[in-house]
């Protein structure tokens, strides 16, 4: 399934910068960022459900927020890129 997360942490308090990055690299471990706090991620359940446990480990829930939004197979058809497109490439070769 294609997912988008995005995510404000809030680094004025204390840590925040700690939570920033590792939930940047939660992130990257599982997709491509195409803005500051924006990854496109293609996951199984499996992988979606550890990433948002190792996501939720991370940040604090009263200052932080991260949100999934979950487009399924067919997101072709639901994403529009205006300007430089930072996107995942689907359609060439994945090294993992």
């Amino acid at each position: 399934m294609f997912v988008l997360i995005t995510y404000d942490v809030n680094i004025t308090s204390t840590h925040g910068a700690k939570r920033l990055r590792s939930v940047a690299r939660a992130c990257m471990d599982y997709g491509k960022r195409v803005q500051n706090s924006v990854f496109e991620c293609i996951l199984t359940e499996v992988q979606f459900l550890n990433l948002k446990n190792k996501l939720l480990s991370v940040i604090d829930s009263n200052q932080d927020s991260i949100r999934f939004y979950v487009l399924g197979k067919n997101w072709k058809n639901r994403v529009e890129t205006i300007g430089k497109d930072m996107g995942i490439d689907f359609t060439g070769e994945l090294i993992i």
